[in-house]
């Protein structure tokens, strides 16, 4: 396995297009990172030029500490795994994970042995005289990550595997690639649109926005601590609710706004006195609502319609609208109340999020 570094990463399209701004990235030996985003934020383009499909405008990257702008990318000894799987239609399983093998000519011994050891890995066993045409979707997608495995290269990319896949084959293949990372160690990079997959796959997680890294961390620190409006709206599902208002002082420090107003403890008080007088976003998430009014006197309050309520089973999801703005509270706790009636729902402020209405960079 390799460490993978991106230094100053660049690509234009056009001489005008600029695909992918600055990227700088360490990717250690036997992580798995996830590049997230929303559609043509970038991740896609930054994987190929690693994988060498694509030209770097301006950069460098390094694999095991080897520059490799100029290598082929047969010679960069990586393998990719697509979103369309891209087997060949005529040959069998076992042909197709054998393919890159006897392109670099191992002996046919050695490629039968890490054919069927990966294929045991991968319960492909006894599907490896069939063709890709008698294979289900998520079959295919084992073979195809098979296909890679079976090469035992430095570096495994991943772009989309998954989303061509309904929803429970993609938790199904999910949870074998994640067990795949933790028993052999690979070097993983793993592009997806899907942050629920970003979350759940991810050591670390790179959010790109129009070519730009936004952050690179953990999922409980993007989750908890993001550090801009974006990475805050983009990472947690429903997104986080988004409010804005103007710090001003009165004797004590107070959000205002059409929706609600309510004073700081003195901690937050301490931390965003810097910004009274300005207009900021008050972001809370769904699940950070309750119906109950709680004895703590750092809680905020919101008197709002429901205007549809959707029972999911274990919890409800309640879409509500006051003074034209439209946000969601999830919820475990039975709804008594029918669409068009008003409620009160409470958030605690210490869950609350604080972002600069211009930059949109995080204030706490």
């Amino acid at each position: 396995m390799a460490d993978v570094v991106l230094k100053n990463v660049s690509k234009t399209f056009d001489k005008c297009v600029k695909a992918v701004q600055n990227v700088n990235l360490e990717i250690s030996d036997g992580e798995f990172m996830v590049l997230v985003g929303p559609s043509g934020c970038g991740k896609s383009t930054t994987l190929r030029m690693i994988a060498g499909l694509e030209d770097i405008s301006e950069g460098e990257i390094y694999i095991d500490d080897k520059c490799v702008n100029d290598l082929p990318s047969k010679d960069r000894d990586i393998a990719m795994v697509f979103q369309n799987y891209a087997l060949y239609p005529h040959m069998t399983v076992f042909e197709n994970m054998a393919f890159g093998l006897k392109l670099r000519k191992f002996p046919k011994e050695e490629i039968k042995k890490r054919v069927e050891e990966t294929a045991n890995i991968l319960g492909l066993t006894d599907l490896l005289d069939r063709r890709p045409k008698k294979l289900s979707g998520g079959q295919r997608q084992r073979v195809a990550v098979g296909r890679a495995i079976v090469r035992k290269p430095k570096v495994f990319l991943f772009d989309e595997p998954l989303s061509n896949l309904d929803a429970k084959l993609r938790v199904q293949m999910r949870l074998e690639i994640a067990k795949l990372h933790n028993e052999l160690g690979i070097t993983i990079i793993y592009v997806t649109h899907d942050q629920v997959e970003a979350m759940t796959m991810g050591d670390r997680i790179t959010v790109m926005k129009d070519g730009l890294v936004q952050q690179v961390d953990s999922p409980t620190n993007l989750y908890h601590k993001p550090v801009n409006k974006f990475v805050a709206g983009f990472i947690g599902s429903p997104s986080m609710n988004f409010f804005s208002g103007q710090l001003r002082k009165n004797g004590k420090l107070i959000f205002s706004s059409d929706l609600l107003e309510f004073s700081f403890s003195e901690e937050l008080e301490s931390i965003l006195n810097t910004y009274s007088g300005n207009i900021v976003i008050l972001g809370i998430r769904p699940e950070d609502f309750s119906l109950n009014k709680s004895n703590e006197n750092n809680q905020g309050k919101i008197n709002a319609k429901i205007e549809l309520i959707e029972p999911l089973g274990n919890e409800n999801f309640v879409y509500m609208e006051k003074n034209d703005y439209n946000f969601i509270m999830r919820t475990r706790l039975s709804i008594n109340q029918k669409i068009n009636e008003k409620i009160d729902i409470y958030f605690d402020l210490n869950k609350a999020y604080f972002f600069d209405s211009v930059k949109s960079d995080s204030l706490l």
